[in-house]
């Protein structure tokens, strides 16, 4: 149910960004990915999209950037016209350490880019598809992640805490936008295979998932283009964890 339809995902051109990027473009959407830096990565992503038939674009930008994310979202209008889905993926992650080793500036960073460019990227997507700006309705899908509720300790709080910082934006959002046609959704993923992860972290932790297995971007991908299709209708604001019970 995503034939014909625009969607928009940051951080598209690895990792679970990807992975949905690809599928959308399998399930007839239009793909306009944006990306940091990873051209030859954004590219492959690109190609896959359109071997699957898809029309698809890419631009890199910083999300932490306001000018970077409206270029993003005019480009995305000038190549495919309105939007219908947003997917908020875009995040950083520093290495793993305690908190009384953070720097500010590692601090800055992370709130920059997981939070700031989460709401920039949110608040254009508004005015590309909200009723109430002439827009038909749409989507916004944010990717927050488990540390949300597990909270990290001993690795990255402050990442955990900006992902908290992002269930609370959907919970909000989507009292907010009900009346613009914009359902507002998340996905919490829980310990999944790419490259995010440091050295053996996949291996030391999996065990203490009730299932017992690390996850695949792509079983994440599902739930991000359920909660972005026709088929999730009736559902906003709601926080899904997919996590293998974690």
């Amino acid at each position: 149910m995503l034939t014909d339809k625009t969607i928009l995902i940051t951080g598209g051109s690895r990792g679970i960004g990807a992975a949905t990027a690809v599928m959308a473009a399998e399930r007839g959407a239009r793909v306009f990915v944006h990306y940091l830096s990873n051209h030859d990565a954004a590219a492959a992503v690109i190609a896959r999209c359109r071997a699957a038939g898809s029309a698809a674009e890419s631009l890199s930008g910083d999300v932490s950037s306001e000018a970077d994310v409206i270029d993003l979202f005019d480009a995305c209008r000038e190549r495919f016209g309105a939007l219908d889905v947003l997917v908020n993926n875009a995040g950083i992650l520093h290495p793993l350490d305690r908190l009384e080793n953070f720097s500010a500036e590692r601090l800055h960073e992370v709130v920059n880019v997981n939070i700031v460019g989460a709401f920039l990227c949110a608040r254009e997507a508004v005015k590309a598809m909200s009723i109430n700006h002439g827009g038909k309705g749409g989507a916004i899908v944010n990717v927050s992640s488990a540390a949300a509720y597990l909270g990290s300790p001993n690795e990255y709080v402050d990442y955990a805490a900006t992902k908290g910082a992002m269930d609370t934006m959907t919970v909000g959002l989507a009292k907010e936008l009900a009346g613009d046609g914009i359902r507002v959704n998340a996905v919490r993923p829980g310990l999944i295979d790419t490259d995010i992860h440091e050295g053996d972290r996949l291996e030391r932790l999996y065990r203490t998932i009730p299932l017992q297995r690390v996850g695949e971007a792509t079983e994440v991908a599902e739930t991000i283009l359920f909660l972005a299709s026709d088929a999730s209708s009736y559902v906003s604001g709601s926080l899904i964890n997919v996590s293998g019970g974690r």
